[in-house]
C-alpha cells in the first residue's frame, strides 16, 4: 500500500518506518526542514532501540522517504495517517490546533479517496471535528478513522510488529476492509484487530493509559503506607501480583509516571469528563499524588542531613523518565534537580541518553558527567531517578571510592536491602525500610 504520515515525532516516526518494514511504500511529511533533511541522510532523529536498524535498511530498499511538502507527500497515498502533537494546555485540554490545520490543508489538495488516520491520541469527538475541518474544501469521498497508537517507549518497535491488540475505528466497512488489509501482517499470530465506531476508539486510549497510572499510584500510596507501617513494598507487590486479576505489570512504585502519554492523557480524560459534567475522582486523585510522588525523596534527603542541603553535592544518575529513552517530558528527575538546587544544592548528573536533551532545556544549572562513576566525585550521596540496566548491579567499590559518604537515595528501589547493608551503605528508597550498617546506624 501507499502510505503518508504526517508528522515524524515519535510516533511518526516509529509508524512510517515500521510499515515500511512490511513492505509498504511511505512517505513521511514533515514542517522541520531540518529534520527532514537529516532523516534523508540516514540521520535518526530520536533514540529508540532496534529503531534504526529498520530506518537504514527501509531507506535503502527506497520504501521510506521524507518530504517537507505535503502534497506531495501525500497525492498517491490512499491511507494518511495524522502523527502530530496534541500537547495540553493550562487547563489539561488537548490542543488539536496541529491536528485540525493538517487536515484543513489536506482537503484543499485531495483529488481522490483517501482514509485519514488519527494516530495521535486525541480526545472524544476529534474525528468528527476532522471530518468537518477536511469537508471545508474538499467534497469528494473520504473516510475518518481513529487509530491510536499504544507504544512504549523502549520497546515501540516490538510494540508495533507484535501488537497485543489493534483498535480501529470506523462505521465506514470500506475502510474497514483497507485498515484490515494493512494491519493483517501485524497480527498473523491471532492477536485481534478491535474494531469499534470512532468515539469508543478515541476513549479506549485515553481508558488505557489512565488505568496504568491509576495502577502505578495505587502502588506508590501501598508504598508511602508500608513506610509508615514497617512493611516492604516488593513483599506485598509480589503477593498481590501473583493474582491473575491483578497482574504483574505496573505494580513498581517509584517516583511516579511521567513521559509524553500518561500525564497528558490523563489530565485529558479529566477535561473530558468535566466538559459533559461528571467529576472523575479517581483521576483527580491520580494527578494529585503523582505530583507529590516525584519529590518523594526530597524530605528524605533533607532529614539525613539535617534539614540544610545547602553546599551539599550530590550525584544524579538518570534523567530520562524511563529506561532506554532520551524523553525527559515529566522527567521526576527534573522535578528532583529543581527542589535541590533551591536548597542550595549542587548536582553532577549521568544519564546513557538524556543529557543532550536536558543540556537544552537546563543548560549548566547542573554538571554532566561522562559516565556514572565520574559523577559520582566528591559526592554527599547518590541519588538513582531511573532505572537503567547499568545502573542495576554497578561496582560499589567504584561507588565507595568515589563517594565522600556512604550513602544512596534510590527512587527506584534498585539494590537488595540486604546487600547493601552488608556493604555499609545507608541507603534509603521507596516503601521499604531505610537500610543502615550493621551496627543498627549510620555515623556521617
Amino acid at each position: 500500500m501507499k502510505i503518508a504520515v504526517v508528522g515524524t515525532g515519535y510516533v511518526g516516526l516509529v509508524t512510517g518506518t515500521c510499515f515500511a518494514e512490511t513492505g509498504n511504500d511511505v512517505t513521511c511529511v514533515d514542517i522541520d526542514n531540518q529534520k527532514v533533511e537529516k532523516l534523508r541522510n540516514g540521520q535518526i532523529t530520536i533514540y529508540e532501540p532496534g529503531l534504526e536498524k529498520l530506518f537504514l535498511r527501509n531507506i535503502k530498499e527506497d520504501r521510506l522517504r521524507f518530504t517537507t511538502n505535503l502534497e506531495e507527500g501525500v497525492k498517491d497515498a490512499l491511507i494518511i495517517f495524522l502523527a502530530l502533537p496534541t500537547p495540553s494546555g493550562d487547563n489539561g485540554e488537548a490542543d488539536l490546533k496541529y491536528v485540525l490545520g493538517v487536515a484543513e490543508d489536506l482537503g484543499k489538495i485531495m483529488k481522490d479517496y483517501k482514509v485519514i488516520v488519527d494516530k495521535s491520541t486525541v480526545p472524544v469527538g476529534t474525528s468528527e471535528k476532522v471530518q468537518a475541518a477536511l469537508a471545508k474544501n474538499y467534497k469528494g469521498e473520504f473516510d475518518i478513522v481513529s487509530n491510536p497508537e499504544f507504544l512504549r517507549e523502549g520497546v515501540a518497535v516490538d510494540d508495533f510488529l507484535k501488537p497485543d491488540r489493534v483498535v480501529v475505528g470506523t462505521i465506514s466497512e470500506k475502510a474497514k476492509k483497507i485498515m484490515e488489509e494493512l494491519y493483517n501482517p501485524f497480527v498473523r499470530q491471532g492477536n485481534p484487530i478491535i474494531f469499534m465506531d470512532e468515539r469508543s476508539a478515541e476513549l479506549t486510549k485515553y481508558a488505557a493509559n489512565s488505568f496504568l497510572a491509576v495502577k502505578i499510584t495505587f502502588m506508590n500510596e501501598i508504598a508511602q503506607l508500608c513506610e509508615r507501617l514497617g512493611a516492604d513494598v516488593d513483599m506485598v507487590r509480589r503477593g498481590i501480583g501473583s493474582d491473575e486479576r491483578i497482574g504483574k505489570r505496573f505494580l513498581f512504585p517509584g517516583m511516579g509516571y511521567g513521559g509524553s502519554c500518561f500525564p497528558k492523557d490523563v489530565q485529558a480524560l479529566v477535561k473530558s469528563s468535566n466538559e459533559v459534567n461528571y467529576d472523575f475522582k479517581i483521576l483527580n486523585a491520580v494527578i494529585d499524588v503523582n505530583e507529590k510522588q516525584k519529590l518523594h525523596l526530597i524530605p528524605k534527603i533533607k532529614k539525613f542531613f539535617s534539614d540544610n542541603l545547602k553546599g551539599k553535592h550530590f550525584a544524579l544518575w538518570g534523567l530520562a523518565f524511563k529506561p532506554n529513552t532520551d524523553d525527559i517530558r515529566e522527567a521526576p528527575a527534573l522535578y528532583l534537580i529543581e527542589a535541590l538546587l533551591k536548597e542550595g544544592a549542587t548536582i553532577n548528573a549521568y544519564d546513557p541518553e538524556a543529557m543532550n536533551n536536558v543540556k537544552k532545556k537546563i543548560g549548566d544549572k547542573i554538571s554532566y558527567a561522562d559516565n556514572q562513576y565520574d559523577a559520582l566525585m566528591g559526592a554527599d550521596a547518590l541519588i538513582i531517578a531511573t532505572e537503567w540496566n547499568e545502573f542495576r548491579t554497578p561496582n560499589f567499590l567504584k561507588i565507595v571510592t568515589n563517594l565522600k559518604t556512604k550513602v544512596i537515595f534510590d527512587g527506584r528501589n534498585l539494590f537488595d536491602i540486604g546487600a547493601i547493608r552488608e556493604l555499609g551503605f545507608y541507603y534509603e528508597s521507596v516503601g521499604r525500610a531505610p537500610s543502615i550498617n550493621g551496627k543498627g546506624n549510620y555515623n556521617k
